[in-house]
């Protein structure tokens, strides 16, 4: 039975989480939240308050930089590490920075139907880890690995099924598992540290800043009897709630990968009804609070307690063998990796090879004899000319089998370059050839714009369109709650005017999001989005978008 207690160290707060591994069964042995002023003392009293003094202590990296390289797949160990450090040179170069500053680690995965490995490359500043050593001096750090790997250890995925979570902490943190893999994870810098350090400005505490949040309820369709008692500062919570989930809708657009559920976890996720505000921006998707996988719902604590310290529980399970072990920046080691099933069999076929060239091309030992027999009529000064010829002749023969040897290293490594310089030039001129089809498909692209954009003017001109405005106005009657005022209804747009912009302002959270659904739902706009809203002269403001069918 071994002992792991994970920190996750916030602005302002610690989670933390102590976890008991016995063979394959997990069991949370004490966990919670603590505020801090002196980030030591707050670890010191961590520590002391769980009995964590001779357990390993597993705690998260800040400030790492996420870059991803693809390298061939016919590369050896020595070859792949070396094109990863010249990778990581040329991204240094660019940013102006020197990468003798900063700790590297790695891992290669193999991408199916492709004749490239993917390269998952992580850096931080030696300064931040040293930090980190620095204010956890009491404790026996055993692993130092980033959050946004750390964080999968805790939900349990099926083959070919593809997940997003989604970790608000201090900064958002978007992790893709593609396949029970880890794709990709994104840092974008939006999180609570924000909505936190706003409430505590207003209420002078973190820890009733974060009361506030759990208190706070986000209004639903179906919650309209929200009550606007611990709302207060909703209009601090939705801003930030909804610049991450914009940011995620841009984030899976880009990927183009077909995802099924979107977890949500970290500090902002206490929030009541949270998921609820990301599945309305994500009809697709399944949106629902990350659970761990191997806490149970019938255990006698609340769930949502262990929810709250998710991050600290996924660390705790990184020292107890989970996760991607070599992301570990506790090791001295700057470059660790798992080594892919196709470098294994390529390194095994070096051995072998290496092991042949030493038989045929140097003897492991090289006797001379050079015992002449003196005992003829020789002179004195013959037999001399004698021994020096034999130790003329033992020089040429050593220098002779060390010339081969060298030669024959040399010419290896010759060719070793030249199959080098023969992949970088078909890579060069693949590169060309994309961009040659990229050129090609641009210029049909701009040509079915330009049509589309002729169509849309002469459209523009259609008699149909001139009773819109007088139709969109029966329909807002017909629809509006008692307590919504129209403030102003707009329609700005030069190049479509079918898109409308309605202000409206009500006393209540609920009737603003009774009215944006019935726009939505009886179809008389679509596209229905509302921006965020914000509160003047006891009234409760917003603006709502779309379009004219």
């Amino acid at each position: 039975m071994t002992s792991s207690l994970g920190l996750c160290i916030e602005k302002n707060l610690i989670k933390y989480a102590k976890v008991t591994k016995d063979r394959e069964e997990l069991k949370v042995e004490v966990f919670g939240i603590k505020f801090y002023e002196d980030l030591k003392n707050a670890i010191k009293q961590i520590v002391s308050e769980t009995s964590s003094e001779n357990i390993p202590v597993s705690v998260n990296l800040s400030d790492e930089v996420y870059n991803y390289f693809d390298v061939s797949n016919l590369l050896n160990k020595n070859e792949l590490k070396s094109e990863i450090e010249n990778n990581f040179e040329t991204y240094c170069e660019k940013k102006k920075i020197s990468s003798e500053d900063y700790e590297s680690r790695y891992s290669v995965s193999e991408e199916e139907g492709k004749d490239t490995l993917k390269v998952t490359h992580i850096s931080v500043e030696k300064s931040t880890i040293s930090n980190i050593l620095d204010n956890m001096e009491n404790c026996k750090v055993s692993t130092i690995t980033p959050l946004g790997t750390s964080i999968a250890n805790i939900i349990s995925t099926n083959k070919n099924e593809n997940v997003i979570i989604v970790n608000m902490d201090d900064e958002t943190i978007i992790t893709s598992i593609v396949n029970q893999k880890i794709n990709d994870v994104k840092r974008i810098k939006q999180g609570p540290s924000t909505v936190l350090k706003k409430i505590a400005g207003k209420e002078n505490s973190y820890s009733k800043a974060y009361e506030i949040c759990k208190n706070s309820t986000i209004y639903t369709i179906e919650g309209k009897e929200v009550q606007d008692e611990g709302n207060e500062y909703m209009d601090v919570i939705i801003p930030t709630l909804y610049k991450v989930v914009t940011d995620l809708q841009k984030y899976i657009t880009k990927s183009k990968i077909n995802y099924s559920k979107i977890y949500i976890t970290g500090t902002l996720s206490v929030v009541n009804n949270v998921d609820l505000y990301f599945q309305e921006f994500f009809p697709q998707e399944k949106c629902e609070i990350l659970k761990p996988y191997f806490i149970k719902d019938i255990t006698k604590i609340n769930i949502k307690d262990y929810i709250e310290v998710n991050s600290a529980l996924a660390l705790a399970m990184q020292d107890l063998g989970y996760g991607v072990k070599e992301l570990n920046f506790k090791k001295q080691s700057s470059f660790s990796m798992p080594i892919p099933e196709v470098l294994k069999k390529e390194t095994n076929k070096e051995k072998k090879t290496s092991k042949s060239k030493q038989v045929k091309g140097m003897p492991n030992k090289i006797n001379l004899n050079l015992d002449f027999d003196m005992s003829g009529k020789l002179e004195k000064s013959e037999k001399w000319l004698l021994r020096g010829a034999g130790l003329i002749i033992a020089i040429i023969i050593v220098y002779s089998i060390f010339s081969m040897y060298l030669n024959n290293t040399i010419n290896n490594k010759l060719q070793e370059a030249d199959e080098l310089i023969s992949y970088t030039e078909t890579q060069i001129a693949s590169a060309d050839e994309d961009i040659n089809l990229i050129n090609e498909k641009s210029s049909k692209y701009q040509e079915m714009i330009d049509n589309l954009n002729n169509v849309n003017s002469q459209s523009e001109s259609d008699l149909d369109f001139k009773n819109a405005i007088p139709n969109l106005l029966v329909n807002i009657q017909s629809v509006i709650p008692e307590n919504v005022q129209l403030t102003e209804i707009e329609n700005t747009e030069e190049n479509d005017n079918r898109h409308i912009i309605i202000k409206a302002k009500s006393e209540y959270y609920e009737e603003l999001g009774y009215f944006k659904v019935k726009l939505k739902e009886d179809g008389i706009l679509t596209n229905v989005v509302s921006t965020e809203s914000n509160t003047e002269d006891g009234f409760i403001q917003t603006i709502i978008e779309g379009d004219l069918l």
